[in-house]
């Protein structure tokens, strides 16, 4: 017996998608396996690490917790939309280079996500507010201190 796939209608990265899936798919999974879009990192797959953090109509949304149908119409916003079409690096992408605010990378692209939404939402965040919301993201390698001076950065532009 096959499963049932559902159409599911989305714009990603400023362009249209429609992809058929399974009820229990996840958005991670879908946009990794079914539209290619290998910048989601899973890490966990529970919720807690982050590294899968995409923007769901401008709100970060651990993309493991959610499941592609619930992205109907929705607005997505993954790693790869950040950079301009030329390959020109978004500029908080160019503060992560230069502030050294990447090591194994494996968590960069949540952490962009999420530091994009706090950026666009709030640009003169509050320091203490800027590192409790970016705590609640996951990094082994590289401490913060980095991850905080190109967020930190980017706020003062």
């Amino acid at each position: 017996m096959s499963d049932v796939l559902h159409r599911v209608r989305m714009t990603v990265n400023a362009r249209a998608a429609t992809i058929a899936v399974e009820a229990r798919r996840t958005l991670a999974e879908a946009l990794r396996e079914d539209l290619g879009l290998t910048g989601t990192h899973l890490g966990c797959e529970h919720g807690v690490c982050g590294a899968c953090t995409v923007l769901m109509d401008g709100a970060p949304v651990r993309a493991c917790l959610v499941l592609a149908v619930q992205a109907e119409g929705a607005a997505i916003r993954t790693v790869e939309g950040l950079a301009a079409p030329d390959g020109t690096l978004h500029p908080l992408q160019q503060a992560f280079a230069d502030h050294h605010a990447l090591q194994c990378g494996y968590c960069t692209p949540g952490f962009l996500m999420l530091a994009m939404a706090m950026l666009e939402e709030n640009p003169a965040m509050e320091e203490a507010e800027m590192v409790e919301r970016l705590s609640s993201n996951l990094c082994r390698c590289t401490g913060y201190a980095g991850i905080l001076a190109a967020v930190r950065s980017v706020m003062r532009r």
